[in-house]
């Protein structure tokens, strides 16, 4: 999903006073996230936006570490008052872009990664900007376990039918593909922006990505 926010002025005093959350430089912490959250599983989610996802998943698995990325910093601070007014532990927010995950993560690093209704870059031209275009699925393929897992969610069809071109190119096999999330009753953490669409109606497509075995 594509985030466009006003600059707020106050946005650095918000974000120190969630600096027990924060992670400024998270390439120090590359091969060490599950040291430093105390977690034998870590997880990442790509654009948490306004996070309440974020929230939603770190309490369901207060067992788990979870690693939070998203550009922009007036959704980001909105995301870390959420966890910080919560007490939740498990969730650190990194302000960063995905194009950078190989300086964050070592490889085998990642159990599972989110990306939920990320920006669909409608052009043909922008292709290979899309978070599930091969080249960015060969990425994360590098950095997720041998038993290592995606998720993925979009309102966007076209995006989602391009994401399964791709994972069939790709080191992943798709299983659960699902074209109307809300009819199908699987469980279901929400985002801010999920809510919006499917309270109009409009079918939320997932699907999750297996890791080959080699």
């Amino acid at each position: 999903m594509s985030v466009r926010m006003r600059k707020k002025k106050n946005i650095g005093p918000r974000l120190e006073a969630c600096s027990p959350l924060m992670v400024e430089n998270p390439a120090e912490l590359k091969g060490k996230w599950r040291e430093f959250l105390k977690c034998d599983k870590l997880m990442l989610e790509i654009g948490c936006g306004k996070g309440k996802f974020t929230l939603g998943t770190a309490l369901q698995n207060p067992d788990r570490g979870l690693i939070a990325l998203e550009r922009v910093s007036e959704a980001i601070v909105m995301a870390a008052e959420k966890a910080m007014a919560e007490g939740v532990t498990n969730v650190r927010y990194v302000i960063g872009d995905a194009a950078n995950l190989a300086e964050f993560f070592a490889p085998g690093e990642l159990d599972r990664i989110y990306i939920n209704f990320c920006d669909p870059w409608v052009k043909k031209k922008h292709a290979k900007r899309r978070l599930v275009y091969r080249d960015f699925l060969k990425t994360y393929a590098g950095l997720l376990t041998e038993d290592g897992e995606i998720f993925f969610k979009t309102d966007n069809r076209l995006l989602f039918d391009f994401a399964l071109e791709e994972i069939a190119v790709s080191d992943f096999i798709a299983e659960n593909i699902c074209y109307d999330l809300a009819a199908s009753g699987m469980p279901n953490i929400t985002t801010e922006y999920e809510e919006k669409f499917m309270a109009l109606g409009t079918p939320i497509n997932r699907v999750e990505m297996k890791k080959k075995k080699i």
